[in-house]
């Protein structure tokens, strides 16, 4: 899935196109926003929050989108075709550019006013203009006895982070995915790590946590066999609840059990 760092730079490349722009088409290939038509109304702007995308429209029009597991969003000239594809979910396009969401997970149409109905939820965005890590810290301690490979992953807690960097997090820091909050040392620390490895990636087109952008070399445990650190094996379970599992990755020499 997606995390905050592709969102955000999404989101850039979707503001640079369309705002302060009028939208001369708006094809929502959604059933609930299937007769919606935003033509004639500019958009101010298109902001990420967390793993979530608002597309704000004159009239009180927020345009909420996220692009779960494989949404993408691929912008041109206004005057290139459109691609035929079952995958399109909207294209909103001015007089210059169109922007086209593929395989988007989520398309809804929700006042302006009312965006905390789909976003109020999230807690302190890592990339956000109002991060505040003195609140995201207080919700993590809120259960001090949960995993806390889990509880870097509950965007009701901080919004943003994704397996790959409490993958890379915890790694970093030396931490046993399972470890509980309350007993992880140095909290406030991890999570600066964690804001700041999606900070350095936000304007990359490849992610990476070690310096090195060349194929295989760009994580330190996500998705390998062997660590990068010290050569052992890559250890991988399942980790969260039964709606929220996720595959872990960690290394057992460097993060061995309780650390």
């Amino acid at each position: 899935m997606p995390e905050g760092d592709v969102v955000w730079a999404a989101a850039r490349r979707l503001n640079d196109a369309l705002a302060g722009r009028v939208l001369t088409r708006s094809d929502f290939r959604v059933p609930r926003a299937a007769t919606a038509d935003l033509t004639g109304r500019a958009v101010r702007e298109v902001v990420p929050r967390g793993k979530h995308m608002l597309t704000r429209v004159d009239g009180d029009v927020t345009v909420h989108t996220h692009l779960r597991m494989e949404g993408s969003w691929r912008i041109s000239r206004a005057s290139a075709p459109l691609p035929r594809s079952h995958k399109i979910r909207l294209v909103l396009a001015n007089a210059e550019w169109q922007a086209v969401g593929y395989s988007l997970g989520v398309v809804e149409i929700v006042r302006t006013s009312q965006e905390s109905r789909v976003v109020g939820h999230l807690g302190p965005d890592l990339l956000g203009p109002g991060w505040d890590p003195a609140e995201a810290l207080r919700r993590l301690r809120e259960t001090p006895e949960r995993p806390i490979g889990e509880a870097l992953l509950d965007q009701t807690l901080l919004a943003g982070i994704g397996n790959y960097y409490k993958a890379e997090t915890l790694f970093l820091r030396g931490v046993d995915p399972w470890r509980p909050v309350g007993e992880v040392a140095d909290l406030d620390a991890l999570v600066e790590l964690a804001r700041s490895l999606l900070d350095a990636n936000k304007e990359r087109v490849d992610q990476s946590t070690t310096g090195s952008r060349r194929p295989g070399e760009t994580a330190w445990v996500y998705g390998r066999h062997v660590c990068r650190r010290c050569g052992g094996r890559i250890s991988r379970a399942d980790q969260g609840g039964q709606t929220q599992e996720r595959v872990t990755f960690w290394c057992p020499a460097c993060q061995p059990r309780g650390s």
